[in-house]
């Protein structure tokens, strides 16, 4: 026996890769014509005729909609009295430590690449955000080395998407798709400029949808693996009709690089993001001065709900449109209007995108029953300044907390909106995820403001509770097990 007839029995290599080939294509479910039979039959006569797989081709596509992928090249001055402007995108110190230019090449200009698609005639392009904003200078690039200089018609830093307008003709347009019909496992691709390079492609697949990602409150990325770097930001991410579904944003990675996830911004978002920067410059967002956070099992416990779906409501705005309307904190949103709520995020983007003066109706979770409340939308401001971390004396009570009772002097330079300050969190408390700087408000529904009333409260209370507190600028439930069993 041979050295290779130890590895390959039987038939032979030919006929071993033409099985698994076959095998590889029942698993995947791909069809294929007779190019691998061929293959096998030239390997061993022993060898049987296989169908092979067909991978997606995206030549065509790329021939037709590639002209419509652009090159923006962002330029800032600095002042005199100005550090140099970081890139912008994510990764671009990385890039700069990797490729650094040499000092007779450094200018004066500060900048970032990056990726952008034509979305009609006239010369609007949608693009990153944090590609373009504070730039002085937009300069867009086409693949047929036209360089013009692009008019930045508006930002929106929420959803990081941004719209210019280039003067231009014979312009390639790229259609759009419908990214709420996208499906987990589908072929896209992506065009751009990653490291600089234009024109580059990628593809892959849909690896998730509705994928929320941390501090994001607006944005239900689709999540997939196909390669994105620096300098592919705002770039499009085509489906295999053409259309694009995506608009490519952010990469998870511990290295700087590229390691198998990658974020796009669905199409049907930033259409509607596009149409608001197209008529005012800006994005009009509805708020109702309310904070929430998601339910888990042991907060619905706390409040009596059947089932972990909802929005908990942790802090409402006296003045605000939700406090006007009666909302509490404690009351747990299920659905807005017509719009089903099971999370804090599905409430934040449901109010978000409610046209400020309208009036909406929410339905709560109360106290075991359901409330019916109408709320007119206000409109979203800037956020303010965060209050600093608070600091206090101890004072012990039960459940491992450590509590003080603030004085009026010191809950306004804390900025408190409560008495009880946590000097320590052990114990049961500390378990629960309660911590030292912490403020409780108070307990389920009911507001607290002595140590005397938290005892009573926590007393009658039954395996659980839910404390409110205040920590830093963000107000949350905490969920405290008072006794087991």
């Amino acid at each position: 026996m041979n050295r290779h007839s130890r590895w390959w029995p039987g038939a032979g290599r030919g006929a071993v890769i033409a099985a698994c080939m076959v095998a590889f294509c029942a698993a995947t479910g791909l069809k294929g014509s007779d190019a691998l039979a061929q293959a096998a039959r030239s390997g061993d006569a022993g060898a049987q005729p296989a169908q092979s797989i067909v991978l997606p081709d995206f030549t065509a596509l790329v021939k037709r909609y590639g002209p419509a992928v652009v090159n923006v090249s962002a330029i800032r001055y600095p002042t005199a009295d100005s550090p140099r402007v970081s890139g912008g995108d994510p990764l671009d110190d990385f890039l700069r430590r990797l490729l650094p230019p040499p000092p007779d090449q450094r200018g004066p200009e500060a900048g970032t690449i990056g990726s952008g698609f034509i979305i009609d005639a006239e010369g609007y392009i949608l693009t990153s955000a944090h590609v373009v904003t504070d730039a002085d200078e937009i300069l867009v690039k086409l693949t047929d080395m036209r360089e013009i200089k692009a008019r930045l018609i508006g930002v929106d830093r929420p959803t990081d998407i941004a719209l210019l307008k280039i003067e231009a003709k014979d312009l390639t347009v790229l259609p759009m798709g419908d990214s709420g019909k996208l499906q987990v496992g589908e072929w896209v691709m992506a065009i751009g400029s990653p490291f600089g390079f234009d024109s580059s492609v990628t593809v892959g697949v849909v690896s998730a949808i509705g994928r929320i990602l941390p501090d994001e409150q607006y944005v239900p990325f689709i999540q997939t693996d196909v390669p994105v770097n620096p300098g592919n930001s705002g770039g499009p991410l085509i489906n295999m009709q053409g259309n694009v579904v995506g608009i490519n944003a952010q990469i998870f990675s511990r290295s700087g690089g590229y390691m198998g996830i990658s974020f796009a911004i669905p199409i049907n978002l930033a259409i509607e993001v596009k149409e608001d920067l197209r008529r005012r410059g800006r994005v009009n967002r509805g708020r109702l001065g309310i904070v929430s956070q998601d339910l888990t099992p042991a907060l619905a416990e706390s409040f009596g709900l059947p089932g972990v779906s909802g929005a908990l409501i942790s802090a409402v705005e006296p003045e605000g449109p939700a406090g006007r309307a009666g909302l509490e904190a404690g009351d747990i949103v299920v659905l807005l209007n017509s719009t089903q709520i099971s999370s804090a995020t599905d409430l934040s983007r449901a109010v978000a995108v409610s046209e400020p003066g309208i009036t909406v109706r929410l339905r709560a979770w109360r106290r075991g029953a359901v409330h019916e409340i109408e709320a007119r939308v206000g409109e979203l401001a800037q956020p303010g300044p965060r209050p600093p971390a608070a600091r206090g004396d101890a004072r012990t009570e039960d459940l491992g907390l450590v509590l003080r009772e603030l004085r009026p002097a010191e809950q306004r330079v804390l900025q408190a909106q409560g008495r009880l300050y946590v000097q320590s969190a052990t114990g049961r408390a500390g378990r629960a995820g309660v911590m030292p700087g912490d403020i409780i408000l108070g307990v389920n529904n009911d507001r607290v403001d002595t140590v005397r009333e938290l005892e009573k409260l926590l007393a009658g209370a039954g395996r659980s509770a839910a404390l409110l507190v205040q920590r830093e600028d963000s107000i949350l439930f905490v969920p405290l097990r008072l006794r087991d069993g």
